[in-house]
């Protein structure tokens, strides 16, 4: 069972930061392009940033300017600065490593709770 393991979630006050991070194996992480992805209640899940293994990076427009992913190869982990919080940036945040071919498996995390009070 491959195992991606997230944290840094938390509560703060809107205009606030948390920077979240995720770990996962060596043999998963150093192929994969990693990404954040955010569910709040009753809503689908969303992409929140990507990063490749070439350090290329991809954001949603909902968090552009605020939010910064990066990537430590050396420690295997992702991480996802979140700057200028707001109430509807509440949500479980999960960690996602992508398949390495079309049709191959990905891998979750088990998420994160994030929670901007106003």
């Amino acid at each position: 069972q491959v195992q991606l393991v997230e944290s840094g979630g938390g509560l703060v006050q809107a205009g606030g930061s948390l920077r979240l991070s995720c770990v996962a194996p060596g043999s998963i992480f150093r192929l994969r392009t990693m990404g954040w992805y955010r569910q709040a209640p009753g809503k689908q899940r969303e992409l929140v940033a990507t990063i490749a293994k070439s350090g290329t990076t991809n954001y949603a427009d909902a968090v552009k300017g605020r939010f910064t992913i990066s990537r430590d190869n050396a420690k295997n982990t992702v991480y996802l600065q979140m700057n200028s919080l707001k109430p509807e940036d509440t949500a479980v945040y999960y960690c996602k490593a992508d398949p390495v071919l079309p049709g191959l498996s990905d891998y979750w995390g088990q998420g994160t709770q994030v929670t901007v009070s106003s």
